[in-house]
């Protein structure tokens, strides 16, 4: 029996530029591979990996329609990120606001 597929990071997953654009394409729509890989010039080989990787990061799914494997986007991990990401929002908008302030303080003078 074959070992279970290691599950990757969220963030790991969505480092790699192709990777961002990938989910961006299959957030306009689900899409077979093949329509996938003719959005970048690499072999549909290398386009597999990319897919495998945000397969196992559980951002994408696939699944068999005839011949054709057909992917879509499972942008729920991405809260991960977004929740990540509001407290640097919270931390500029804090920083920006003290900023303000001084400015508006310096500029009554």
């Amino acid at each position: 029996m074959a070992a279970p597929a290691e599950k990757h990071d969220v963030f790991k997953a969505i480092a790699d530029p192709t990777r961002r654009e990938v989910l961006r394409l299959l957030a306009e729509n689900e899409r077979p591979i093949s329509e996938i890989a003719d959005h970048f010039d690499m072999s549909r080989t290398a386009v597999t990996k990319h897919l495998n990787i945000l397969t196992e990061a559980e951002l994408i799914s696939g699944r068999k329609e005839g011949r054709e494997k057909i992917y879509q986007l499972h942008p729920e991990p991405l809260t991960e990120v977004k929740q990540w990401l509001s407290y640097y929002e919270r931390f500029w908008s804090n920083k920006l606001s003290m900023l303000r302030h001084i400015v508006e303080e310096n500029g009554d003078r």
